[in-house]
């Protein structure tokens, strides 16, 4: 299953964290992927290709913007 990524709900938008005091320095979604599916840019952008479909994305968001979709 494919994912999608609620751009509204993102803490990332313009290159950086807009949610937290975090410096950019984020421990979320990008960093949960373990095949490097998602990458930071200016916004998340996600590679399918890439993905397993494993969920870790899904769990590292801590504000509900990644969901697993059929």
């Amino acid at each position: 299953m494919p994912i999608k990524i609620d751009y509204e709900k993102c803490c990332w938008k313009d290159g950086k964290c807009m949610s937290c005091s975090c410096g950019s320095a984020c421990d979320g979604c990008v960093e949960a992927c373990p095949v490097d599916a998602l990458k930071r840019g200016k916004i998340v952008e996600y590679d399918a290709s890439l993905c397993v479909d494993c969920g870790a994305c899904v769990d590292a968001c801590k504000y509900k913007a990644v969901k697993l979709i059929e």
